[in-house]
């Protein structure tokens, strides 16, 4: 007996590796990688050496798990749960290999490049994995299959991404890996896909599809069990207004539909287009005809977006001065956390840079050795070597987009120390470095296209543009202490030993690299009129919010011939943020955020930065740049900026929603979609639908709200989705945020995006809009 138990378990564990390898297989053709050996290197998984400083360094043995989605790691800490040890795919932002985290710097430089890499976490929170592998090959296996999946994954069509997803909870719920599977299987398939369905219900569907009767449903029963779940009235509805009665739409017919529901501008040739593309069938393909299943394909494309393609590209003038431009900006970017302790990193500025920033803060401080550090003055985070922070600025300043970086220097260096500073920017970005004006260009801002490329350093300057005296090695200058204005008793305990003085000694030679961007003190809207146009002043949120209120005419005219910039207030020590609007209201240009924090306002942030190709600069629009512009953001008088528009949108449903909180496993969502319109005062509303009990699979509301709009350049619309609690706050599940000028109207998919503004990979809300033109004031 017990030799046939080893005998019987070694047979089920060989049904089970065949299962397995069958499962990974199926995964990776999916995303066209069957044959691929990087790949199957990472699915048979390999020891490497986690490093996490010089004197921990651990083995852990890491493999892809077959759904090709997830990483498992062994670990040896005590009672830690095995779902503890897995992270996904889809939470990585990228893969480095050498010495390019500052963890391998600091901790393995004494192993070979070759052999180390680093898996970099989008989320600000997430500690870099750093790894060193046995063998530069076992290096190039792990660095090269991830990009690969991690490419793969992202290219896949949202049917793909859709039917990927499915599989991986199919598997997930077939506990005996016989392929089919069972009633209870079905129920833990249900639940884990976020929906509640009634035994009784349940159980009609299953016999309805068990076509065997065997009590199991096989693999394109199952198919078909979801379908049914998963259906789109709304979808049919309107593919069947327009089919013929053969089932399919003509390219005429797809044309009419394109310009009576989804009211594009188009030709018969971008219909055919779309056939082209997304059609599946290929004997319709070949008949020019479209099918359901195509219809469908285009509605989840890009062109079935809700924003518009074409802003997906930088489509904007990009030739008019810097001054023309809302411009992506970071608040004390060196921070990873909250204001007064935690790490400071350059890992922060190489975040921010990817999500398209280019405008970053550096506090600089005197450090040791003669090296200055970047840090939070007056607090506990930790300290960074600048020279680091211009090492890793050089290195991504221009991988998300090719337009102007702006360096904000808060120095409070010794002169020593600041002349430091300059050798080290001018040492390591070399001809990125603007160390004069641009084509001679000293009347006005040259412009982000004249600009490409080049990085612009915003501080202190002992003269003016065209000046410049080289006797003078140094010179004072008004000190401008943001770190100051931190409200905390330990804070303000170590400014009170400050030596008190309202100058600071300036290095010539830092000095001299500030040429477009000199700081200065704010000497009010009527003296800043006689101001050259490169002299810019930053103002705290209070001070900002007080004169966006009472002077919201003259902050717009000022806005109009000078650069300002805006920063979070002393006392958000959390490191939250402010309502952007109301500056970009203003024409404000350089609206500081905290990056690293995500909330409602890092959503809008986002939303208005991701049109024009995600390049960071955004042209204001024209009667913000008008130096006689009459726009107040406080009143409703008439002028070019007024187009009142009537926007509908009708809420349908939602699609594959994730669980509010992965952790509540028994939990399944309550969905509620709240639509908002965030512009000028008079625009700011919201309306919200019911709440769905039980459903996060294909929640289905059917809800039409109407808005007013009445300055639509200013406009943005957030579409947002809760797991409705009537006792406690709201649960996020996922939020789209864009401007209103960017809407494309008619049918339109709206892909969610998570806490950290990253894109679940199936989760959509399903939307009709309408925007007409409102011919009275509302």
């Amino acid at each position: 007996m017990q030799c046939f138990t080893r005998q019987g378990t070694k047979a089920e564990e060989k049904a089970l590796d065949e299962e397995s390898q069958r499962i990974a297989a199926e995964n990776a053709s999916r995303l066209g990688l069957q044959d691929d050996a990087d790949l199957k290197f990472l699915l048979k998984g390999c020891s490497l050496c986690k490093v996490r400083s010089s004197s921990w360094k651990k083995d852990r043995f890491y493999k892809l798990q077959e759904d090709c989605k997830t990483i498992w790691y062994d670990s040896k800490k005590i009672n830690r749960c095995a779902a503890d040890n897995i992270f996904s795919i889809k939470d990585i932002e990228c893969i480095r290999q050498g010495h390019e985290s500052e963890g391998l710097k600091h901790h393995a430089s004494d192993n070979p490049s070759n052999r180390c890499l680093s898996i970099i976490f989008k989320d600000y929170a997430r500690t870099n994995l750093d790894l060193v592998a046995k063998s530069e090959a076992d290096a190039n296996h792990w660095v090269s299959g991830l990009n690969k999946v991690i490419k793969n994954s992202g290219s896949m069509s949202k049917i793909q991404k859709l039917e990927h997803w499915v599989s991986i909870r199919l598997q997930k719920a077939d506990k005996n890996k016989d392929n089919m599977m069972t009633f209870e299987e079905l129920k833990d398939f249900l639940h884990d896909i976020n929906i509640e369905v009634e035994d009784l219900y349940a159980k009609e569907l299953f016999k309805k599809y068990d076509q065997s009767g065997s009590n199991k449903l096989k693999k394109e029963e199952i198919e078909e069990f979801y379908k049914e779940l998963t259906k789109q009235e709304e979808i049919d509805n309107a593919f069947i207004e327009y089919s013929g009665k053969d089932g399919t739409m003509t390219e005429a017919v797809l044309l009419k539909f394109l310009r009576e529901k989804q009211k594009e501008d188009v030709g018969p040739e971008y219909a055919a287009r779309l056939i082209e593309k997304y059609e599946l069938n290929e004997i319709a393909k070949k008949d020019s005809k479209m099918t359901r299943d195509g219809f469908l394909m285009y509605l989840l494309s890009p062109e079935g977006n809700i924003l518009n393609p074409a802003h997906k590209e930088v489509y904007q003038d990009m030739k008019q001065p810097l001054s023309h431009y809302f411009i992506s900006s970071s608040h004390n970017t060196y921070l990873m956390v909250g204001q007064l302790n935690g790490p400071s990193s350059t890992e922060a500025y190489v975040k921010a840079l990817s999500k398209g920033c280019r405008c970053m803060e550096l506090d600089c401080w005197d450090g040791s050795d003669g090296e200055p550090v970047i840090y939070h003055g007056y607090t506990f985070t930790s300290k960074i070597l600048f020279k680091d922070v211009i090492q890793a600025i050089k290195s991504y300043a221009f991988k998300a987009s090719q337009y102007p970086v702006v360096l904000s220097l808060e120095n409070h260096c010794s002169l020593e120390q600041q002349t430091m500073m300059a050798q080290h920017m001018k040492n390591i970005l070399g001809d990125m470095l603007l160390t004069k004006p641009i084509d001679g260009k000293t009347e006005e801002f040259p412009s982000p296209e004249d600009l490409k490329g080049k990085i612009l350093v915003k501080g202190k300057k002992l003269n003016g543009l065209n000046d410049s005296d080289d006797s003078v090695e140094a010179g004072d200058v008004s000190d401008e202490d943001e770190a100051a204005e931190i409200d905390n008793e330990a804070v303000q305990d170590q400014l009170k030993n400050k030596e008190k003085t309202a100058k600071l000694k300036l290095s010539k030679e830092l000095s001299d690299l500030v040429v477009y961007c000199k700081s200065i003190h704010f000497p009010g809207f009527e003296e800043a009129k006689e101001q050259p146009f490169y002299e810019m002043s930053s103002f705290d949120e209070n001070k900002a919010f007080r004169l966006a209120q009472e002077s919201g005419h003259e902050f717009v005219l000022y806005n109009t011939q000078l650069l300002s910039r805006i920063y979070p207030a002393g006392g958000r020590i959390d490191s939250s943020n402010f309502k952007p609007m109301e500056m970009w209201n203003v024409g404000s240009q350089i609206v500081a955020m905290n990056f690293q924090t995500p909330c409602k306002e890092m959503d809008l942030y986002q939303g208005k930065f991701q049109e024009n190709g995600n390049s960071g600069y955004i042209l204001k629009p024209s009667f913000l740049l008008d130096k006689r512009s009459k726009f107040d953001p406080n009143s409703s008088t008439p002028g070019e900026w007024l187009k009142p528009k009537a926007f509908k949108v009708k809420v349908i449903s939602a699609q594959q929603l994730p669980k509010a909180n992965p952790s509540k496993t028994t939990s399944i969502v309550d969905p509620v979609v709240t639509v908002e319109v965030h512009g000028v005062a008079d625009d700011n509303a919201e309306k919200q639908t019911q709440c769905i009990k039980n459903n996060g699979l294909n929640p289905q509301w059917n809800e039409t709200f109407e808005f007013v709009v009445n300055v639509p350049e200013l406009a943005l619309i957030r579409f947002l989705v809760e797991d409705y609690d009537l006792i406690s706050r709201n649960d996020f599940i996922g939020q789209y945020t864009l401007p209103f000028t960017s809407l494309q109207k008619g049918y339109r998919h709206i892909p969610l995006l998570s806490n950290s503004g990253d894109q679940h990979p199936s989760a959509t809300l399903f939307v009709y809009t309408e925007v007409t033109e409102k011919v009275e004031n509302a």
